[in-house]
Formats: C-alpha cells, structure tokens, sequence
C-alpha cells in the first residue's frame, strides 16, 4: 500500500524513502503515519506482468524479489526544515530559471483543449464515415486521431501534475474526462506517476512508473528463466508493439496493475472502466461494435506504441544517469537523466513539447506550451539534444553497467571497443 506523493517536491520533508534492496521496490510514508505502510516488492514483477500478462510466472518472482525492506532516511524533521528554509531564502539557479514559467495560462489552456479534443472526435467521426470508402483510407485518418489523442495525454499529463489550470478541481475534472479518452484512470496514474517523477534515475528506487531496467550483476544473478523474460519485455516488438497495447487496453482496467492502494485510487480505475463500457456499448450499438472497433482499435495501438517509444527515449539512453540512492542527486537526474529529445516542430506540437523533458522533471508545474520558452530563455538547460536518428541506438541498451556509469547491451563491451565508441567512457 502507497500513500499518495501530491505534487513530488524533492526538498519536502514529509515523506521518507522505503526501498527493497534486492530489486528497489518504492514506497513512500507520511512521518505521522507511523510506519507506514510497506510497497510490495511485486512491483517490479509487475513490470514485465504488464506487458505480457504472464500470470503464471508470479510465484517465482515473488520467490525471488521478496527480499525484507528497509527505512534508509537518516534525514531529521528539523534539519530538512531548516534545509527547505535555506533554499526558499536563497534558490538555487535552476530555481530562479523556471519560476517565471510556473504558471498556467487559462486561455491557452482552453484554446489546447478545444484544438486537441475537438479535432480528435472530429477526426474520429470522418475515420468512421471513410469505412464506407475504404479502409486504406480510414487507417490514416486513424494514425492523425491518434496524434490528437497524444495531444490530449498530454493534458491529462499536466492536469496529473496540477499544471494545466491554476484551480485544482479544474485540473481534476479535465484529468478525470481526459483519462477516459486515453483508457487512463487518472487518480491511479496521477499516484504513480508522482512516484516515478520521485525516483528517476535512483537505482535503489525503481519499480514504480517505469521501464523496468537491471543492472548488469542484477542480470547475470537471475535464473535462466527470469532471464528470458527480461529478454522479452526488452525486445523492441514486445516494448514497443504488443505490450503497450494490452497495457492500456487490458492490464489498465485493473486496480492492481495501477498501485492502486486508496479508495480514491481505485474508484478511478473503477470509474474509468464503467465509463470505457458504456462507450463501447453506446457506440456498439449506435454504429455496430464492429465499425467501432475498426475505428478506435488502430488509434489505441498507434497512440500508445508512439507514447511508450517517447516516454522509453526519455530515460533509457546510452549515458543517462543513474546512481545508488546515498549519491542520488535530484537536479542531476532530472538534467542527465531526461533527454531533450528535440523532434520536428509538428511532432514537437503534437506531443505537447514533452520533449523538453529534462526541464518537465526539474519542474513538473510548468505547463506544457511554456516549457520551449524555459529552454531557449535558460543556457543551463540547453544541453546535447536527442534526434530520431541517434535515438534508434536505444534500441541495443538493456542494462546499467555501474561500473561504467552507461547503458550496455546485455554483454560488457571490452574497454578499447569502449574506448572506440565514447572516448569519454569511464573505463
């Protein structure tokens, strides 16, 4: 079970970590809540779970990943206080850099959701009528839907991270009604996604929010079986093809699939199926549940293979960074371990800049259409840029090698290949 983390501030004394060290399950505790309550180190089980829903490998994983969790904050009430003072008197320059962009913007925000949502049903609707036509031109039409439905993730993204409106109840009625439309139960991912953005790059933190990543000893220690199946989940068909699919159209409809441990968290999950089912009733019965089908099936496969390919480029790269939780540091994880993925400007506008994501991580509360601006306006956070080109090199990376401090295939390249590759190597 796992306390809600609103809005992850690093410099908030609140909670306390809760990590596994086996295989760095996450969980987080109120310090009034005693001792809390203790994140079940299924999850990183879970991870590859989502993917293939391979329900029958569960016992030997748990068997494996149930290793006893231990309280690692050694961080006093009053010290952190007086360390959150400290900074609020004195910030920080990355601080001073992305205060002016901490602010929605009420008519933009309206104006994105009318051109995401609206062109989206818009869409949709002409992708139905072309069944009449053909279906070579209805899967185009379905390709420009699921771009939309990409721009509307978006929304729903910073309306989860209170961003998009300066009302909260705002963000969490469009979170709610965005959610539905991308087959995601806000307050469930709302959770965990805080969680991921708390954890990033931390090696004795992973678990939650995630693609699921071992170190290169963690990979040589498993059974030949577990192996395989990290295989699976790392291959680019499985990654990137089937498994986003039946994670947002099968494993999402589930409470436990979600962390979904509170009421509120849960009652998402349930409502978001409920209203999911009365669409596919509704329109199977307006329209035909086949033409439906037709219709929404390749919008869902498309949008969520693209997301999943953004968010894995995001933080699985050859040099992103990674540390073990006593030399963790937050504003390195979110500047070396986020890319800046810098993508044509129509790809840039359809994913709502996310690609500006070093910046997205060091401040969650600046919305969307003012995080290209934060980046041109601030040298410091204009670091080497991702392309599509150099991207496709993340798809030979499976393992952090700790020794090298860098991605790795799932063999230790020798130091002079190193060498060959990246002068600038640790060897």
């Amino acid at each position: 079970m796992l306390p809600f983390v609103d809005d992850y501030d690093p410099f908030n004394s609140h909670y306390n970590l809760i990590v596994s060290p086996m295989r760095c399950s996450t969980g987080y505790r109120r310090e009034s809540d005693g001792d809390g309550a203790f994140f079940s180190s299924l999850h990183s089980a879970l991870n590859l779970l989502k993917y293939l829903g391979m329900l029958n490998i569960l016992p030997c994983i748990i068997n494996k990943f149930s290793e006893s969790q231990i309280n690692v904050s050694t961080a006093t009430i009053p010290q952190q206080a007086a360390a959150n003072n400290d900074k609020k008197k004195n910030p920080l320059p990355w601080q001073k850099a992305v205060a002016p962009y901490q602010s929605s913007n009420l008519r933009i925000s309206l104006w994105q959701m009318l051109n995401s949502i609206g062109s989206f049903f818009i869409l949709w609707y002409l992708a139905y009528r072309s069944l009449e036509v053909s279906y070579l031109l209805t899967l185009p039409l379905c390709v420009l839907a699921g771009l939309f439905v990409m721009r509307v993730f978006i929304i729903f993204h910073d309306c989860g991270h209170g961003s998009f409106f300066k009302s909260q109840k705002a963000n969490h009625l469009v979170g709610v009604i965005t959610g539905i439309i991308t087959f995601t139960p806000y307050w469930a991912w709302r959770h965990s996604h805080a969680v991921h953005h708390a954890t990033a790059g931390d090696l004795d933190r992973r678990g939650v929010g995630d693609v699921w990543t071992l170190t290169y000893d963690e990979y040589q220690q498993l059974p030949r079986l577990q192996k395989l199946f990290y295989r699976l989940y790392r291959n680019p068909f499985v990654i990137f093809g089937i498994g986003p699919f039946i994670d947002f159209v099968v494993l999402q409809r589930f409470t436990s699939f979600n962390a979904a441990d509170k009421p509120r968290e849960r009652n998402s999950v349930i409502f978001t199926n409920l209203a999911l089912l009365g669409i596919f009733l509704g329109m199977g019965f307006t329209i035909g549940f086949d033409k439906y089908l037709l219709v929404q099936v390749p919008i869902i496969a498309f949008t969520s293979s693209f997301g999943v390919y953004l968010f894995y480029m995001q933080h699985q790269y050859e040099n992103v960074y990674w540390e073990r939780h006593q030399n963790w540091d937050f504003v390195e994880a979110a500047l070396h371990g986020s890319s800046y993925f810098k993508m044509p400007k129509i790809l840039q506008w359809f994913t709502g800049n996310i690609g500006y994501h070093h910046i997205h991580h060091l401040s969650p509360r600046i919305p969307n259409y003012k995080l290209e601006e934060c980046h041109n306006n601030n040298e410091i956070f204009q670091i080497e840029p991702m392309t599509f080109l150099s991207s496709l090199k993340s798809m030979k990376i499976r393992l952090f090698d700790e020794d090298r401090h860098r991605m790795i295939g799932y063999h230790k390249p020798d130091d002079d290949d190193l060498a060959l590759i990246d002068p600038d190597a640790k060897p």
